[in-house]
């Protein structure tokens, strides 16, 4: 059986892309260059860490944020982050960066060097999707009203 090359599913990354846009305007409200909004998360009975998000730059067109994540297990493991680019004209925030690796394609041979998946930028835009919603969803910030 032959196998067939990994296509590229535009149409999932750019929902995907939106959805995320829509979520961090939501979590970011009107913060500044700068500026930090910490997000305390909690699962049923106690906090369990934070949602950090940083603007790093905002101009007219796109704003970078740092989003990373602190928590119990902060000595044990390195705590994740990425940069992700926000596209105001387009409406679309896009991983950028995730763990120092940057420059993700669209799509990858399988295996490679460095054994991404075959659409690793799609998952890892998935990925800051599930995060900030369950940070909205569950988290908890004393500097904007309500996240729901």
């Amino acid at each position: 059986m032959a196998k067939t090359a990994y296509v590229t599913d535009l149409k999932s990354l750019q929902g995907e892309c939106s959805a995320n846009y829509l979520r961090l305007t939501r979590l970011l409200g009107d913060l500044e260059a700068g500026e930090v909004r910490e997000v305390a998360l909690k699962g049923r009975e106690m906090r369990f860490g934070s949602l950090w998000l940083e603007v790093l730059e905002r101009a007219p067109y796109t704003t970078i944020v740092r989003v990373s994540q602190s928590g119990v297990l902060d000595a044990i493991i390195e705590p994740l982050r990425m940069r992700v680019h926000l596209y105001h004209d387009v409406r679309m925030a896009e991983v950028t960066d995730f763990q120092r690796q940057r420059h993700f394609d669209g799509r990858y041979r399988y295996p490679n060097a460095r054994m991404h998946q075959p659409d690793e930028k799609l998952q890892l835009n998935r990925f800051l999707g599930e995060w900030l919603e369950y940070g909205l969803a569950h988290g908890h910030s004393l500097d904007i009203p309500a996240l729901r």
